[in-house]
């Protein structure tokens, strides 16, 4: 089998993106670790494969960094995540292009203007897109949900990681509980909502007799949709929500309403933004670490396009971080 470059790395215990740049001259490196990493890469017999030094020559240095939409349903806080992951293995090797998906101009897409694409896609209408990428050759992957079988996809448990919180709620003692889903034609809602229906259906709770209101997966959606719930059920004692966003809406509609949480009502949330673990905030939440999402898709991307070879899934588990918005209701 020949030698990758992501053999040489694992090898010399360096980044991919250093070797890449030791091995084509491009970027800062140490004069000293420049020359390991060649000896290395000689000791292990390593050939470039010249069909890719040649792509490489004719393509742009530009990484498109897709999502569905960026006003719509992408949160300012997983965008900003999404960044530092990509940056932490791009660096300054490509320039990064934030791009959103439907706002793209069909036919556009070509090898000179994208080197290769990170896609972040919510939902099926972003096939045509990415059915051109595929057409013209340009190397993807997919960030947080599969979007073909043949583009390789760094996914997370969204189903599980919700069963998670939900199972949680119900062994403090939670029956009368309210979900906020966000908007129900995206994938990662299907999911969380299979989630949260799997648990209650194994605790014998009667899913559908549980209120649902919708949000958009921001702040102030939420806030209206557990104005909603909270002013229609005064039974109710948590409210479960589709991200954390919208549980920070939930907890100032509860305030609002002369409410305490987790006195009177708790709450949940989902992604785990770093705000969510702030001392005023403290949220119950289920960890989808957007940071490491990100990290991996990068680097499987530059080992596609360096070496050409199709790289594997990667399959994130997502856990439950309990913090103080929840009250054991057991003993009450």
């Amino acid at each position: 089998m020949a030698v990758t470059i992501k053999d040489i790395a694992a090898y010399a215990g360096v980044s991919y993106s250093m070797v890449s740049r030791a091995l084509n001259g491009s970027g800062a490196v140490e004069e000293a670790k420049k020359e390991k990493i060649l000896e290395i890469a000689r000791s292990m017999g390593y050939v470039p494969n010249q069909a890719a030094v040649m792509l490489k020559k004719s393509k742009s240095r530009n990484i498109g960094l897709c999502f569905s939409t960026i006003s719509k349903s992408t949160s300012p806080y997983i965008l900003h995540d999404v960044l530092i992951g990509v940056y932490s293995v791009i660096g300054s090797d490509y320039h990064i292009i934030v791009k959103a998906i439907d706002m793209h101009e069909p036919g556009t897409l070509n090898q000179s203007n994208f080197a290769g694409l990170l896609i972040m896609s919510q939902t099926d209408r972003d096939e045509e897109f990415v059915e051109e990428a595929r057409a013209k050759g340009i190397p993807m992957i997919a960030i947080s949900r599969r979007i073909h079988s043949g583009v390789p996809a760094v996914v997370t448990d969204e189903k599980g990681g919700m069963e998670k919180v939900m199972d949680y709620l119900l062994e403090q003692g939670h029956r009368r509980i309210g979900v906020i889903e966000g908007n129900p034609n995206l994938e990662a809602t299907m999911l969380r909502h299979e989630g949260f229906w799997q648990a209650a259906s194994r605790w014998e709770l009667d899913a559908k007799s549980i209120p649902i209101e919708y949000g958009n997966y921001r702040y102030n959606s939420g806030r209206l949709a557990a104005g909603r719930l909270l002013d229609a059920h005064n039974d109710l004692t948590a409210i479960l929500c589709f991200n954390d966003e919208m549980a920070m809406g939930a907890i100032t509609a509860a305030t609002e309403r002369g409410l305490k949480v987790p006195e009177d009502i708790s709450i949940t949330g989902f992604d785990n933004l770093d705000i969510s673990g702030y001392a005023d905030i403290r949220l119950t939440t289920v960890e989808r670490n957007s940071i490491q999402i990100a990290t991996e898709g990068a680097k499987m991307l530059l080992a596609y396009m360096e070496d050409g070879a199709l790289p594997k899934d990667v399959w994130l588990e997502n856990r439950l971080v309990k913090r103080n918005t929840v009250k054991n209701r057991n003993n009450v």
